[in-house]
């Protein structure tokens, strides 16, 4: 019975782990979207582009925010699953750019260095879920 009772909780954390998976690929796409139109209006776009990359950092930030929570999801999930500390997610720094990513843009370059970073903390955690899945996939 214990046996049935792992294999669905290794489940239910590769289910919430697909899901943010997901998530981060969603937020992946909005933030090279937004990066795009940043380039654009730094090489001389008007004020549709600098319409447009704010409506795409809209839409960034709340892919971002939907990701931070399927994440927390999968780190509950995780936590049914016994002997595997290493499969934690860290949420205290993860993601936290999004706190201040999108609040007192001063230049169009500063925003193109934060939609950088953004991009790169995003792709660590697609790594992270990916190789936790990976293990998961193991046991199930």
């Amino acid at each position: 019975m214990q046996n049935t009772y792992y294999r669905e909780e290794i489940q239910e954390a590769l289910n919430a782990g697909k899901k943010a998976l997901l998530c981060l690929d969603r937020a992946k796409e909005s933030l090279s979207s937004a990066g795009n139109w940043g380039l654009f209006d730094i090489l001389g776009g008007d004020f549709i582009a600098t319409f447009v990359k704010h409506s795409k950092m809209n839409k960034a930030n709340e892919e971002i925010q939907e990701a931070r929570l399927a994440l927390r999801k999968f780190q509950k999930e995780l936590m049914d699953v016994d002997n595997i500390p290493e499969f934690q997610i860290q949420m205290g720094d993860f993601l936290s750019f999004a706190d201040y990513f999108f609040d007192g843009i001063i230049a169009d370059l500063m925003v193109q260095s934060r939609i950088k970073e953004a991009k790169k903390q995003v792709d660590d955690a697609i790594r992270r879920v990916q190789y936790i899945l990976a293990q998961l996939q193991k046991r199930a």
